[in-house]
């Protein structure tokens, strides 16, 4: 990757985003730019468009009002972003962040073809979630949307975000639930197998989806997710089950 020639804090522009070296797992920074040109339309089938709702929660629980700066961390192909815009207005400020160089130029892409105004006031850039580049106490709001799940180091993320929100500010997780009930636990491997895998096989991605099961055994629970934040130095911190457990959502207060 061209990125990896800089120096560690430089940054250059390309593709209508910044992007800096990223320190992650190749592999997993591999999948995520194998899956990008199909991500979106995976979601849409994979949930029957649910996760736009989970998406529009997860920013309603940020708190953020218009003129807000806020972040989106681990970005993707830019929902999220898109939602936060919305709620900041053009004379607030979005900041995309993601390590995936193929997810970001789709994100960008989108952008510029769904062309509102409030849209103008996304910047992405490619970084990586356990060294952000910016400052302390910069950001009114963040979100994570399925990102903390896939990150190597989970407590320097959130110390990371901790570090970067401003005092008071609010930062909202969403992922899998790893549910400490059976039967939750026992269907969104089912679904996993009987659903996830083979629909993703048909756009030849099914080994890629495979790990998705792995990733939720090994993610957090609720409570271990609400005591990370605890211990990363957030003030308050509440995981909520969404969509009967399957889904949840992380708010924690600086």
């Amino acid at each position: 990757m061209a990125s990896l020639q800089l120096s560690f804090c430089s940054y250059r522009s390309m593709f209508g985003f910044r992007y800096r070296p990223v320190r992650c797992s190749n592999e997993r920074q591999a999948l995520f730019n194998r899956i990008a040109p199909v991500y979106d339309n995976l979601n849409d089938l994979l949930s029957l468009g649910q996760h736009r709702i989970w998406k529009r929660m997860a920013v309603s629980w940020t708190e953020a009002k218009m003129g807000d700066s806020v972040l989106d961390l681990c970005c993707g192909s830019g929902d999220l972003a898109f939602i936060l815009s919305e709620k900041v207005g053009s004379i607030g400020k979005v900041t995309g962040v993601d390590f995936s160089k193929e997810q970001l130029l789709i994100a960008s892409s989108r952008q510029q073809l769904l062309s509102r105004d409030c849209y103008k006031n996304i910047e992405w850039i490619e970084g990586d979630a356990t060294d952000l580049p910016f400052f302390d106490c910069h950001f009114d709001a963040i979100t994570m949307g399925y990102g903390l799940r896939n990150v190597i180091d989970k407590r320097k993320a959130m110390q990371e975000m901790f570090r970067v929100l401003k005092p008071g500010a609010k930062a909202s997780v969403l992922d899998f639930n790893k549910s400490n009930q059976p039967f939750v636990a026992s269907f969104q491997e089912w679904m996993i197998d009987n659903v996830v895998v083979p629909v993703a096989s048909g756009y030849g991605l099914a080994k890629d989806y495979e790990y998705l099961k792995s990733s939720i055994r090994e993610f957090l629970t609720g409570k271990e997710l609400e005591e990370l934040a605890l211990e990363a130095g957030f003030s308050t911190a509440r995981h909520y089950e969404i969509s009967g457990g399957l889904m949840g959502n992380l708010v924690a207060t600086r």
